[in-house]
């Protein structure tokens, strides 16, 4: 099938289109099959290949993201990832697989990322060429311009589900076993400050998501977030905040570090940050120490000890102070850290709990709750809860919760 052939087909069907009074799904399905057959160039070409095209030139002219429109709706699609016009790759249940759809051109690309960043009030463009944005359904999206992407303009979207997993969820799918759903459980309830570390698409977010549940309900909650993505329906008493790129004036921006640092005046029972990435894990660090039991964050990491010393590199981005001094600012701040890896076959699981007891002499004090044992099983390592002020305080019902498993004496 030849580019002119989809081209002529496509101007047509949108001459037609604009003659409509009004015009739904199922009349420009009509109009689109008439203008292909009303070309005498389609009687030598097959029944599939016209399909395609009718199909194809639907999402085009009816859909804002175009091609990938049905990606977008299929719940198997974890993840599209849009490496220029004609090479476009998504996660089926787990599994890279390409996907047999191209763009017609860079500019039809380009024109769907800026609608993408226009929804959300951010533009992509040659002196904005990166842009972070998402979706009216949460899902997370990352645009590059093709001034910076060598292949042309790259598209990625990270999909969520609307229905977010509970514990229960994560627990039937082996991201965790019930010890340590009850131990995150009553250590978010009780007003532990919980860290979440792991790499890419591990599945810090949807953790993060199932141990908000457990925030008592009369709690008032700050979330900050680059872009929206955790779905809180469980928390009555919430603030939901998103940071804002500068606009082309160089004017406008409001980043994380300004929203922790405002959210402080919100009287806030917790603040959770969605991810840090820089300097504003300083005021993550200083709104955890200063009475904001029960915080929560993410961010990108190897293994809990790989992610404690990025924590102390983001800090020096914003502070230049002692090491020591920035050391003991994360281990009083943060109680608990747990580390998320994606598996193989795309299974996500926590392969660390540790409690962080404190810092002396050049060293993070770590206490191992719960590890892989050789079978890659999550199990307790025998090690007891030290600090458990926080339980008591809350009641003893939640000592004697953890006590059943082995966490407290």
């Amino acid at each position: 099938m030849s580019e002119d052939f989809t081209y002529d087909i496509l101007t047509e069907v949108r001459r037609r289109f604009a003659e409509e009074s009004s015009l739904d799904d199922e009349t420009a399905e009509r109009i689109i099959t008439e203008a292909i057959f009303d070309d005498k160039r389609s009687i030598r070409m097959d029944d599939d290949v016209l399909s395609e095209l009718a199909e194809k030139i639907f999402f085009k002219t009816r859909r804002r993201l175009g091609i990938i429109s049905p990606l977008t709706e299929d719940d198997t699609v974890s993840e599209i990832m849009v490496n220029g016009p004609d090479c476009i790759f998504i996660e089926r249940n787990g599994n890279i697989e390409r996907y047999p759809r191209t763009f017609d051109s860079v500019e039809e690309l380009e024109e769907i990322m800026r609608n993408i960043a226009g929804d959300v009030h951010r533009e992509i463009s040659e002196m904005n060429p990166v842009v972070d944005a998402r979706l009216s359904d949460g899902s997370r999206v990352n645009g590059v311009h093709k001034n910076v992407a060598v292949g042309g303009p790259i598209l990625t979207i990270r999909k969520f589900s609307e229905k977010y997993m509970r514990m229960s969820d994560l627990v039937a799918n082996r991201t965790l076993t019930l010890e340590a759903a009850a131990l995150l459980e009553t250590l978010t309830e009780c007003g532990y400050n919980i860290f979440v570390s792991g790499g890419t698409s591990s599945g810090k977010t949807t953790l993060l998501n199932a141990l908000a549940e457990a925030i008592p309900p009369a709690e008032r909650v700050i979330v900050i977030e680059d872009s929206m993505e955790l779905k809180l329906p469980y928390i009555d008493n919430i603030v939901h905040m998103e940071c804002r790129n500068s606009n082309s004036s160089g004017k406008g921006q409001v980043t994380i570090s300004g929203l922790i640092k405002t959210s402080l005046r919100m009287r806030p029972d917790r603040i959770i940050v969605g991810e840090v990435r820089g300097s504003e894990v300083a005021d993550m660090l200083q709104a955890m120490n200063t009475g904001h039991s029960g915080s929560m964050s993410t961010g990108h990491g190897n293994s809990v000890s790989g992610m404690l010393r990025r924590l102390e590199s983001m800090y020096l981005m914003a502070v230049s102070l002692d090491i020591n001094a920035i050391r003991a600012q994360i281990a009083e701040g943060i109680d608990i850290m747990v580390h998320v890896e994606r598996m193989s076959a795309g299974v996500r699981k926590i392969t660390e709990i540790v409690e962080i007891e404190g810092y002396e002499d050049g060293h993070f004090m770590l206490r191992t709750l719960m590890t892989l044992n050789q079978n890659g099983e999550l199990e307790p390592t025998g090690n007891k809860l030290k600090n458990d002020r926080k339980l008591y305080l809350k009641g003893g019902k939640n000592a004697a919760v953890l006590r059943q498993y082995g966490f407290v004496q």
